[in-house]
C-alpha cells in the first residue's frame, strides 16, 4: 500500500459514502439509520440539528482525517436521522401525529432494541444534543457518555420562540425558500464564513445549503413545532449518570444556553469547550477544534487513536505510545480550568 496519510484519505471517503442505510419502524413512525464500520464494535450514536441529517451535519468532523481514525478504530458509527430528514425523503403524511421531543428520544430506545445494543456513545448538534440528552435523562443506564454540540436543554426563549414562528410561517406559506435557508444558515454558522456581498460564502456554507433545498419543508416544519415546544432539562441534569463533553462556539445563538447547561452539570463528569471565531455547528465550521478534547475524553473510557504510522485505520491497531509530556495541555496550546476550556482558531 502507499502513504498512510493518503490510505487515510481513500478509506475515509469509501466509508463515509457507503454506510448501510436501515429503516426502522418504530411506535412514533419510521426512522433512517445509516450504519458505518465493524457492528462488532461499541456503538456510538449520532442525532442531527433541525432539518439536517449526518451528511450535513457531522460529515465535515469524520472527513478530519485525525477524528475518523479516532472514532471508526474505536467505535461503529449509527447515524441516526429525524424522521423525514433522510437523502431522498418522501413527505410525510398529513395524517400522521404530531411528534413530540419525547416520542424523538422514544424512537432512539427502540433503534437500540433493533440493531441489539445496549450502552452507546451518543453524540449531538443542537436541537439533535436536546434529543440526546433527553433520552440520556429517560434512560441512563443506556448511555456510557454525551458528547454534545451547542447543545439546548431550557425551553425556548422569547428570540428563539419568534425565531422558531418567521420560520414556521415561511416554511408552511413558502417552503424551503431562500429566506428560510438564509435563516438555517444562521442558526448553523458564524458570520465569518457565511459570507456577505464582498466575500462569498465559504464551500462547507454553500454545501450545507444546497443540502438544505433537498429537505422536504413540511417534514421540517413537523420537526421545529417538536422542538419549539420542548420542554426545560434542567432539573433532569442531574439525573444523569454518564461523563458529558460539550462543545460551543462562541458566536453561537445557543452559547448562553451551553454554559448554563455546564453549570448544572457535575464538575467532576463534565467539561466545556468553546471554540472561538465559530458558530453553532463545529462538526462541520471547525472540526479540528474537537479532535484533542474528544481524544482526553474518549481515553476515559479506554478508547485510543491509532498510530499515524499503520497503513490502514481498519488494520487490528495498537495504541498510539506518546510521551506523556506531549499530553500537557500547555505543549498543546491550550487553557485548562476545571471546566471551561478555551480554544483559539486563528480566521
Amino acid at each position: 500500500m502507499g502513504d498512510s496519510s493518503d490510505s487515510v484519505s481513500i478509506d475515509m471517503e469509501n466509508i463515509c459514502v457507503t454506510g448501510k442505510e436501515h429503516f426502522i419502524k418504530t411506535g412514533h413512525g419510521s426512522v433512517s439509520v445509516a450504519v458505518f464500520g465493524d457492528q462488532d464494535k461499541p456503538a456510538l450514536i449520532t442525532y442531527p440539528d433541525l432539518a439536517l441529517n449526518h451528511m450535513s451535519c457531522f460529515q465535515g468532523l469524520f472527513l478530519c482525517p485525525e477524528a475518523f481514525s479516532l472514532l471508526l478504530h474505536n467505535f461503529c458509527i449509527y447515524h441516526i436521522s429525524p424522521p423525514g430528514h433522510e437523502l431522498g425523503a418522501a413527505v410525510v403524511s398529513p395524517d400522521d401525529p404530531a411528534l413530540s421531543v419525547d416520542d424523538l428520544a422514544d424512537q432512539i430506545a427502540e433503534v437500540l432494541d433493533y440493531f441489539g445494543l445496549g450502552t452507546v456513545m451518543c453524540m449531538g448538534v443542537t436541537a439533535g444534543a436536546y434529543v440526546l440528552t433527553l433520552f440520556a435523562i429517560k434512560y441512563t443506564r443506556r448511555v456510557n457518555g454525551l458528547i454534545l454540540v451547542s447543545p439546548l436543554c431550557k425551553t425556548p426563549s422569547w428570540t428563539e420562540w419568534l425565531y422558531n414562528k418567521v420560520l414556521s410561517n415561511l416554511l408552511y406559506f413558502y417552503g424551503m425558500c431562500n429566506l428560510v435557508k438564509e435563516l438555517l444558515l444562521l442558526r448553523y454558522f458564524s458570520k465569518e464564513v457565511r459570507g456577505s456581498a464582498e466575500v462569498p460564502a465559504s464551500d462547507t456554507v454553500q454545501a450545507c445549503r444546497k443540502l438544505l433545498g433537498e429537505r422536504q419543508s413540511p417534514n421540517v416544519l413537523r420537526l421545529l413545532e417538536a422542538f419549539n415546544g420542548r420542554t426545560d432539562l434542567t432539573d433532569g441534569l442531574k439525573k444523569l449518570q454518564c461523563r458529558s463533553l460539550i462543545f460551543v462556539g462562541e458566536n453561537s445563538p445557543f452559547h448562553y444556553e451551553a454554559l448554563h447547561m455546564t453549570s448544572k452539570l457535575d464538575r467532576r463528569y463534565s467539561a466545556l469547550v468553546e471554540v472561538q471565531a465559530c458558530g453553532s455547528m463545529v462538526t462541520e465550521e471547525q472540526p479540528d477544534a474537537m479532535l484533542i478534547p474528544m481524544e482526553y475524553f474518549l481515553m476515559g473510557y479506554g478508547f485510543y487513536r491509532p498510530s499515524q504510522f499503520n497503513v490502514s485505520p481498519r488494520s487490528p491497531l495498537s495504541p498510539t505510545c506518546i510521551s506523556p509530556e506531549l499530553f500537557s495541555p500547555e505543549s498543546m496550546g491550550l487553557k485548562l480550568k476545571p471546566i471551561k476550556t478555551r480554544i483559539s482558531v486563528e480566521v
